[in-house]
């Protein structure tokens, strides 16, 4: 292989921030590993201090995939998701950082029709979304599919990204777009990926969206509470002053 060709092959680094997901990130890397076997890619777990045995799961793991193929970068506590990303993307190697969360609620099926729209579009940012057609939630009561369908409409109508579903965390990422991106960005929690979606657009990055099914949460418990919708609408707020 001549050396521009092998400077054009893609890597991808797949980012998964967890805590207490013992019992989900066997099966994740499982999938991951099922569902990439012709990409080249590395998986960084960037666990806060499990103390339910996370960590010690996945060194097991390493054993059966390999430690340049599952790297453990942990650190001592919770710490929020915006840093446990810029952690990982420190060890990242790859020129593409694929971020998901652990508690399966995104499937690794969809992350072949991630990078495949990306080397057809040529996009920065490809995301998954769950409100157009082929997306959707699977295992919300309509309450919690109003509230968000809600928070995401008025967040449509008051910043006008382009992007149909900005709390999505389901995303692929240029990396160097990424790095930029996240050096921008304030917010913590749930309003974390928002913020991400919103500065980009303003940036002027190429966003591209595939529809996803979103799934709650297999096991253990979602934290997504009334805390999170207050945060979300301050957060609203700061956008609209900001960007």
């Amino acid at each position: 292989m001549d050396e521009q060709h092998r400077n054009q092959k893609n890597k991808y680094s797949i980012i998964v921030p967890t805590y207490n997901e013992r019992l989900n990130i066997s099966l994740i890397l499982y999938l991951i590993f099922k569902h990439l076997s012709d990409v080249d890619f590395e998986v960084i777990v960037v666990d806060d201090g499990s103390p339910d045995g996370t960590q010690e799961v996945v060194k097991q793991l390493q054993q059966v995939y390999g430690e340049d193929r599952i790297l453990l970068r942990a650190r001592p506590r919770k710490m929020g998701l915006g840093t446990a990303y810029i952690h990982g993307m420190k060890h990242a190697s790859g020129n593409f950082v694929v971020i998901m969360d652990a508690d399966l609620s995104h499937h690794p099926k969809y992350l072949p029709g991630f990078i495949r729209k990306q080397l057809e579009t040529g996009g920065d940012i490809v995301t998954g979304t769950r409100y157009v057609k082929g997306g959707g939630v699977h295992g919300w009561n309509l309450m919690r599919k109003l509230t968000s369908r809600g928070a995401n409409v008025l967040a449509q109508t008051l910043l006008w990204p382009g992007v149909s579903d900005l709390t999505g965390s389901f995303r692929l990422y240029r990396k160097s777009a990424l790095e930029d991106i996240i050096s921008c960005c304030v917010s913590k929690g749930y309003v974390f990926q928002m913020e991400m979606i919103v500065r980009a657009s303003r940036k002027g990055y190429h966003i591209e969206e595939v529809p996803i099914t979103f799934v709650d949460r297999v096991y253990g418990s979602s934290k997504l509470g009334g805390s999170e919708i207050v945060e979300y609408l301050k957060g609203l707020v700061y956008l609209l002053m900001t960007t």
